[in-house]
């Protein structure tokens, strides 16, 4: 997987899927390009609006709480988010965003590294993230995990696995 390089929204600690993904829409937005018009919606109305291909999340403690939502996970891959960086995330959404092909990054200095729309660099295959407050390491993703990553998600990673088209 190439090396992620975007500019930084800075959220903090519970943040959850009733914020990230609006729960009012659960059953009425299905569709990826209006999942991503109202992705963070509740949190940061700008967000959906001025996000660019790449951009990072980055977030304190428990991103992600709240329901099991995986819409929460979509919106921000829809949105072409290119990571999400948090000190710790709910289970299962940190396993929606594997699901959805999302990387996921668990750091504990985040969120106070960064600065608000700084651009930083992450590489996924060495665990290394470069921000203006240096470098930092994260554990390397397993392979399995990165052959999802590359795929687009578990869902066109198993399609591929299995031969499917």
């Amino acid at each position: 997987m190439p090396k992620i390089i975007g500019k930084v929204w800075i959220y903090g600690d519970d943040v959850n899927t009733d914020v990230i993904f609006p729960g009012k829409y659960t059953y009425t937005v299905t569709d990826p390009d209006e999942m991503a018009k109202i992705a963070l919606e509740d949190l940061d109305p700008e967000f959906a609006k001025n996000v660019k291909p790449g951009d990072i999340v980055v977030a304190g403690k428990n991103f992600g709480c709240g329901s099991s939502r995986e819409q929460a996970a979509f919106c921000l891959k829809y949105a072409q988010v290119g990571a999400v960086i948090a000190k710790s995330f709910s289970r299962l959404y940190f396993r929606n965003c594997i699901n959805a092909g999302l990387p996921a990054i668990t750091l504990a200095e985040s969120p106070e590294i960064f600065k608000a729309d700084e651009k930083i660099e992450i590489d996924l295959n060495t665990g290394t993230l470069k921000c203006a407050a240096g470098i930092f390491h994260f554990p390397p993703l397993p392979d399995a995990v990165i052959g999802i990553f590359n795929d687009g998600g578990l869902i066109p990673h198993t399609r591929k696995i299995l031969g499917i088209d």
